[in-house]
């Protein structure tokens, strides 16, 4: 139950790799992914986990490897929220930056294009926020994914 099959700094190095490629993944993936997920996203996160799974962990079904993992995995989280929380810079890095979407009722369609938004998306949270195009002074794709509207 608590035999390794490798080496313990196998299992540190395998989590590293991992999360820094789907950390990369996800950011390339472009905000409104992580912001709201369709079904199609729910299922691609869930086959990412399932696919995942036997590198992080190279065959071993051992306790103690699947809890290196954990602790490696936590670590790194700890430490992106860590250094994101005292560096600006590393903030935009990992978690992105606004994005202006439309400003006194124009709507960039290039921004949403590059964005992977549909303007519909756009159009409803415009209706969410009680705010006619005609008045709309900013519309703001957050780094969180979220849509903002501010009125004029």
């Amino acid at each position: 139950m608590f035999d390794l099959a490798l080496a313990w700094w196998e299992y540190v190095a395998r989590g590293v790799a991992i999360y820094a490629t789907l950390l990369v993944m996800m950011r390339l993936s472009g905000k409104r992914t992580i912001g709201q997920f369709t079904p199609f996203d729910l299922l691609v996160v869930m086959l990412l986990s399932e696919s995942v799974s036997p590198g992080l962990t190279g065959g071993d079904d051992s306790v103690a490897g699947g809890l290196i993992v954990v602790v490696t995995l936590v670590a790194l989280n700890v430490a992106i929220a860590f250094i994101s929380a005292r560096s600006r810079k590393a903030a935009d890095l990992v978690e992105g930056t606004a994005v202006l979407l439309g400003r006194d009722g124009k709507i960039f369609k290039e921004a949403l294009r590059r964005n992977h938004v549909a303007e519909s998306d756009l159009e409803q949270s415009l209706r969410e926020a009680d705010c006619p195009r005609e008045k709309m002074k900013y519309a703001f794709l957050e780094a969180d994914g979220k849509i903002t509207i501010l009125q004029q």
